[in-house]
């Protein structure tokens, strides 16, 4: 049973950074258990506010919604009792509903509805599409504004009426006109995170616009500096945040923007670069080449962003 209601999940997220955990592979592609728990661990004990498991960087797309449950319950069993771990629902409207059905097994304290990928979408068609998920289960819910579900300010408004359990909308379009209507048409009743890739580019000035947090994917293998830098963002400390933004968020959007689904691949590339290997990305994406990887290397070094693993530890 969760532990939070869906208004206390809300109250609880909108002050602290998140973060979507890597699922970590074998070589041949299957899911790696072992591995996947001693990452979930290792992020939950370093005072991320909440966790998204199988969500964009988690490879969610490439889940089946069997293995979206597996994944899902494992980070619910490996993380700091202290750290709330959200699901994940994406695909076609039933599968968005048998995977949201599958967290709230596992124990997920809500869902992050991921886009309906492929088929262009009414408001219409977007408000029944959530609804539905929203009606299958009792835990918080949390629209992803992407792709193709783009959420006009009305409708979420709408789903905030229909459904008590939906509590949140995160955005990775930054569309401004459509961040004020949204917000301003739902106030304090929905919170608001941050979900452009890569998250931190966009942090300070989308703080303005009612957005207190955002999901980090660099919290996967620098989470001090992840941590470091949001604590920056919400004292609104601009000298900080562009100190770390030019040593090393801008080098490292460009080699991300080197090659298409870099966005995820990067940050596993980054895992084997601080010793804490998760394993290669599927199909449809690809791992980043050795010339990406030796650049990302030097760069995680000479930036000094990240520990390596210490001596005695098993991966």
């Amino acid at each position: 049973m969760a532990r939070f209601s869906p208004r206390e999940l809300a109250a609880h997220l909108k002050d602290g950074l998140l973060s979507f955990p890597v699922t970590a592979f074998r070589t041949d592609g299957e899911l790696d258990e072992a591995a996947y728990r001693q990452h979930i661990e290792w992020q939950s004990a370093h005072g991320v506010t909440g966790l998204f498991a199988a969500g964009g960087t988690g490879e969610g797309f490439s889940l089946t919604p069997a293995e979206n449950a597996t994944v899902t319950g494992w980070a619910v069993a490996a993380s700091n009792p202290e750290v709330p771990v959200l699901g994940s629902a994406s695909g076609s409207t039933r599968q968005a509903v048998e995977c949201a059905r599958g967290a709230e097994a596992a124990g997920a304290e809500g869902i992050l509805l991921l886009p309906p990928y492929l088929t262009e979408c009414s408001q219409q068609g977007l408000l029944e599409h959530a609804s539905a998920v929203c009606e299958s289960v009792g835990i918080a819910v949390i629209a992803y504004n992407r792709a193709n579900a783009i959420y006009s300010a009305e409708t979420i408004a709408a789903l905030a009426e229909r459904h008590p359990n939906f509590v949140g909308f995160k955005d990775a379009v930054g569309d401004i006109e459509h961040l004020a209507k949204v917000t301003a048409l739902n106030g304090d009743r929905l919170f608001y995170l941050g979900g452009l890739p890569t998250a931190e580019t966009y942090a300070l000035p989308l703080l303005q616009m009612g957005m207190s947090t955002y999901s980090s994917a660099i919290f996967n293998f620098a989470p001090e500096f992840a941590l470091d830098f949001y604590r920056d963002v919400r004292r609104q400390d601009g000298a900080a945040v562009q100190e770390k933004l030019r040593r090393f968020i801008l080098p490292y959007l460009e080699i991300r923007d080197r090659g298409r689904g870099y966005g995820v691949s990067i940050i596993k590339a980054g895992l084997r670069a601080v010793g804490r290997d998760a394993g290669p990305v599927r199909p449809p994406l690809n791992d980043l080449p050795a010339a990406d990887f030796d650049d990302l290397k030097r760069l995680i070094e000479t930036s000094g962003i990240a520990k390596t693993l210490t001596k005695g530890a098993t991966r």
